[in-house]
């Protein structure tokens, strides 16, 4: 674009961050709880990005439940569903991300740990909330054990 002083226009304008949408799971058995070690040591819930096939955010959930553990059976528990966002720096550019969570249970204990991951635990709620590494995974715990005790379910 020509400016009328004969220069280029420059752009003052910030790009906005990269955003990523990612959708995760509570998962309980029993008052169980399922957390996975990611390769930065870090513990958190199962989650995994959104892709152009998955029909909705609970696809997702269903399809990285069972690429990252082989647990394939899984009921959704309704009336929960939170939201968290965090900002995040790779190879340089930073990103925003948020997660939509879900709260569901199983009756299968048996995890098929993909590569993505180096462990898996299952714990009990407080225990559970002792592991976890980021607070907002911890809110997330605290909210989907609330409402499993609302249900009568804990």
């Amino acid at each position: 674009m020509n400016v009328p002083w004969g220069g280029k226009a420059i752009s003052t304008s910030r790009v906005e961050d990269p955003m990523e949408t990612s959708c995760g799971v509570v998962l309980v058995n029993l008052g169980a709880v399922l957390l996975l070690q990611y390769p930065q040591g870090h513990w958190d819930f199962p989650k995994g990005h959104i892709e152009a096939s998955d029909a909705n955010h609970k696809a997702t959930v269903r399809r990285e439940l069972k690429e990252e553990t082989g647990i394939v059976d899984v009921s959704f528990v309704e009336g929960f569903h939170r939201q968290t966002a965090y900002t995040f720096t790779h190879k340089g550019r930073r990103i925003e991300k948020e997660v939509h969570w879900y709260l569901a249970e199983t009756e299968s204990l048996d995890v098929v740990l993909s590569h993505e991951h180096r462990g898996h635990l299952w714990l009990d709620w407080d225990a559970a909330a002792s592991q976890l590494t980021h607070d907002a995974g911890l809110q997330v715990l605290l909210g989907a054990r609330a409402h499993m005790q609302r249900l009568g379910r804990d």
